[in-house]
């Protein structure tokens, strides 16, 4: 009887184990879609900001009329919400001392 009630636990194990296994997989198979739509959605969203990027810089004129390069200016946001055209080398540098801020945070 024992003996018995120790195949059945051991059967019921499995059958869990089973059961935890399939879930799992279907899981798993979920996340992969789910990951799959999100990646397609930012390669779209990715897209679209550089055609807004190529559009904004194709309307802008410096004080001459000339039009703005983006080989030298870049668009930059700041966490108020302005909008600024910035000379790369000022931008980069604004860059790292936004990341040197953001290390010392943590």
């Amino acid at each position: 009887v024992a003996a018995q009630k120790c195949r059945k636990r051991k059967l019921n194990a499995i059958l869990n184990l089973e059961e935890d296994v399939c879930n799992l997989q279907t899981r798993k198979e979920s996340l992969k879609k789910e990951h799959s739509q999100c990646s397609k959605s930012i390669n779209q969203i990715k897209q679209k900001l550089n055609n807004l990027y190529h559009d904004i810089f194709s309307k802008l004129r410096d004080d001459q009329g000339r039009p703005v390069s983006p080989r030298q200016y870049v668009i930059h946001c700041s966490s108020n919400g302005n909008v600024f055209i910035l000379p790369k080398h000022l931008a980069n540098s604004e860059q790292k001392q936004d990341n040197s801020k953001e290390q010392k945070q943590k």
